[in-house]
């Protein structure tokens, strides 16, 4: 079996568009969550939300008179914002871990979500039931999750395997699992996995909100303050927007052609709660971890930091640290965190987030604050607080949990 390399991250959110401003927003703990003008039916006023981005003004930035700047605008003008996020992460991906065409042609595609495009269909919709004549033949492209595939390939001229991979919130974490096996079996020297913003309609946001997952408005509160994994006084996630990339290869391949190696995939693990439903079980989440610490043959006290799926969630966030404590046990204490107060739950994408933030944490020789923990709802775990811990991290844990009673877990090795 291949050893498994990321050789190459593109990261978008709401405080950053590149992996050197993601680390820097990490270290100082900076959040992208703010009040926004949202219908007053969603009945929420927080998130973390991508403000008038365009792909031309990215590409502005990013990639000055460059050809793929061109391509970049040509291809995805027409597209919803899922792809048009996709493709910029991806093209910065795949140019960071320096991949020329040849490597690139070659190259697998995994786009991390489904149901990707919900505020492009519920405005299409809606134009559609006043103006009929207003719908345009390309409806019939864009509305499938499937055209983040097309998009990306053309725009990174990727045309190796290529596919999409649907686990609600565990996406990112899915895919990058799925490109993992692929490489590691020796299927593909090298994969791209992309996870798009997931775009909420007035209509999902209210269902969230309803149903007890996602916090309301910011009452008393700064709207920074509002996401509270792991505290006494969460209340609920906070939707945010971002799309991620990694370029994963194997070890040999990406030693012969110099690349930079900036962590190594060590481990994985899937599992299922065999229900459905919204409530957590803590049970199939120990067993995502163990399966993931089993195959990268790394015992629970070896693990130096754990990214915790830590959405803020009352139920949630007590399933987890139930969790956590079961696998890593009473004299095992890895640094734990969630990125999610800074960057929001970015759903289908957040798994992608968080492995990102988790690489760049291993390299920076830090673990990001916490700004809203102040009660632990477990005292005993060694959760990171208002301010970063510095010191040298050598392996991490990345979990995701899902609706569906879905489960998946990273290890990553500096």
């Amino acid at each position: 079996m291949n050893e498994v390399v990321v050789t190459g991250v593109g990261v978008l959110n709401s405080v950053a568009d590149g992996p050197d401003s993601y680390a820097a927003a990490l270290a100082a703990g900076r959040s992208g969550v703010r009040a926004a003008d949202v219908a007053a039916e969603a009945r929420t006023s927080v998130g973390a939300w991508l403000d008038g981005f365009s792909v031309s003004a990215w590409a502005d930035r990013q990639l000055r008179d460059d050809p793929d700047a061109d391509r970049l605008a040509a291809v995805s003008r027409r597209a919803a914002l899922p792809a048009r996020t996709a493709a910029c992460a991806a093209l910065a991906a795949v140019r960071h871990a320096l991949l020329g065409p040849e490597q690139r042609s070659g190259a697998a595609l995994i786009v991390a979500g489904n149901n990707l495009a919900l505020d492009y269909h519920a405005d299409v919709l809606h134009r559609f039931r006043e103006r009929p004549g207003s719908l345009r033949p390309s409806h019939a492209l864009t509305h499938l999750d499937t055209d983040v595939v097309g998009v990306v390939s053309e725009v990174t001229g990727i045309a190796g395997e290529g596919w999409t991979a649907g686990a609600a919130s565990a996406s990112g974490t899915l895919a990058v699992i799925l490109g993992a096996r692929m490489v590691a079996a020796g299927e593909t020297d090298t994969c791209l996995v992309v996870a798009p913003v997931s775009e909420l309609s007035a209509a999902e946001l209210r269902a969230f909100h309803d149903s007890g997952a996602m916090a309301g408005s910011h009452g008393t509160d700064e709207p920074w303050q509002v996401c509270r994994p792991f505290d006494a006084r969460r209340r609920g996630f906070v939707y945010g927007q971002g799309a991620a990339a990694v370029v994963l290869e194997s070890r040999e391949r990406a030693g012969r052609r110099g690349a930079r190696r900036m962590a190594g995939i060590a481990g994985w693990g899937q599992r299922l709660d065999a229900r459905r439903g919204t409530e957590p079980d803590p049970s199939g989440q120990a067993a995502a971890m163990r399966a993931a610490l089993g195959r990268a043959g790394v015992e629970p006290a070896a693990v130096d930091y754990v990214n915790a799926h830590g959405t803020g969630s009352v139920v949630g966030d007590a399933a987890e640290a139930r969790a956590l404590a079961e696998v890593f046990g009473p004299g095992n204490r890895p640094l734990i965190n969630s990125t999610k107060p800074l960057v929001g739950h970015c759903l289908a994408s957040a798994g992608l987030q968080e492995l990102v933030a988790t690489i760049l944490q291993l390299r920076g020789g830090f673990a990001h604050p916490n700004p809203n923990l102040a009660e632990p709802v477990d005292p005993a775990l060694a959760f990171v607080g208002p301010t970063a811990r510095r010191g040298a991290l050598h392996v991490a844990l990345s979990n995701s949990v899902a609706f569906g009673g879905i489960n998946a877990a990273i290890v990553v090795r500096r």
